[in-house]
């Protein structure tokens, strides 16, 4: 990713704080989550997106929805990282 203004965004969010955080750290971490802190407002919806998509109802248990991401990132060698909560 390549967007200097929401990559050194210091507005606060649990994203924004995870983001420097694992900077910090030397870790890497999903380069969409400078979208998710940036601005932390337009990121509700992509958050509320997301949690639909994994959560809503469907034929595919939410485990089994899980399962199916995880096995995607992996085979697409994607960093594993903690993803941050909401307080």
């Amino acid at each position: 990713m390549f967007l200097p203004d929401v990559e050194n965004t210091s507005q606060t969010s649990p994203y924004a704080e995870g983001v420097r955080a694992l900077q910090a750290s030397g870790s890497e971490y999903p380069k969409i989550w400078h979208l998710l802190a940036h601005p932390p407002q337009a990121a509700e919806h992509l958050a509320a997106f997301k949690q639909e998509i994994m959560r809503g109802e469907c034929p595919l248990s939410p485990g089994i929805r899980e399962l199916i991401a995880a096995f995607t990132s992996v085979a697409n060698h994607c960093p594993l990282s903690e993803i941050p909560r909401r307080s």
